[in-house]
């Protein structure tokens, strides 16, 4: 992938747990993840995020890959998004949790929560966090992505609205994250590449793309994120079209805040599955 691709952004993007000089982000589609009536089937994505969870762990089978992630004796808080134009999609939740409990964490210690997690004790007590979202472009922050998704572990998430929401690295560190920020998924199963109206949503720019983005820095998973809504806005729209709102705060995360990697030279990109339409 190039690493110039967000030129015409007017910025690049970046998270880390440790300063790493490159990180893995898996991209896995599938043709049938939905049904003849649009419905989303459970067992493809099961299949999806576990072809993804092999490939981005090189372990033997799925619950390998979660246990060289998660243990058994962790408090498992898989913080989700709840907005009602594009929630994170039930199936992908129940794939998670699925995969939790086979590597041996107990039901009571795996809780799927948004706006709640700040009041919800299993996340008072999480020692590991699953962070997954659906990607799309964001009136505030030009990308909403899985660091857009940490904002609720703050109680005053207004305050990082200003300049484009250039310093949401910052929420990487807050307390009830930090040291426990695990995996990081985006659903790239319909995304939405350009916004319009009050809420920011509009139907005519939805795709199925049939998609997940799985990395364990968020800055990278969002940085592939954000090259694929570049890529289909430039097909839909014939030209390369600026985002009404510049996502600066992905390159901030990483050249300001030093959470994880934007640089997409520095982002080994697995690609699997469905290869008709993938872009990027």
């Amino acid at each position: 992938m190039r690493g110039t691709a967000f030129a015409a952004l007017g910025a690049a993007l970046p998270l880390r747990v440790q300063a790493e000089t490159t990180t893995r982000v898996v991209l896995v589609r599938d043709k049938d993840v939905f049904d003849e009536k649009g419905r989303i089937a459970g067992d493809v994505v099961q299949r999806m995020l576990d072809n993804a969870m092999t490939a981005l762990t090189k372990k033997a089978n799925p619950v390998e890959a979660f246990a060289a992630l998660i243990r058994p004796e962790d408090i498992v808080g898989v913080k989700s998004n709840e907005w009602s134009y594009m929630p994170t999609p039930r199936e992908l939740e129940a794939a998670i949790e699925r995969r939790l409990l086979d590597v041996g964490v107990k039901k009571e210690h795996i809780s799927i929560d948004d706006r709640g997690v700040l009041l919800n004790p299993v996340f008072k007590k999480s020692t590991a966090i699953i962070n997954v979202r659906p990607v799309r472009t964001h009136y505030w922050a030009g990308i909403g992505g899985c660091i857009k998704n940490l904002i609720m572990f703050d109680s005053r998430p207004s305050k990082y609205h200003p300049d484009s929401c250039a310093d949401l690295g910052l929420l990487c560190n807050l307390p009830p994250v930090k040291g426990k920020l695990r995996l990081h998924i985006l659903s790239a199963l319909e995304p939405l590449f350009h916004g319009r109206g009050p809420h920011h949503y509009d139907q005519r720019y939805l795709w199925r793309y049939n998609g997940v983005i799985v990395g364990t820095d968020p800055v990278a998973v969002d940085t592939v994120g954000l090259e694929l809504i570049r890529k289909k806005r430039r097909e839909h729209f014939g030209k390369e079209l600026a985002f009404p709102t510049i996502p600066k705060h992905l390159a901030l995360a990483d050249t300001r805040h030093h959470v994880g990697i934007s640089d997409l030279n520095r982002i080994e990109l697995v690609r699997m599955g469905w290869e008709e339409g993938r872009l990027i």
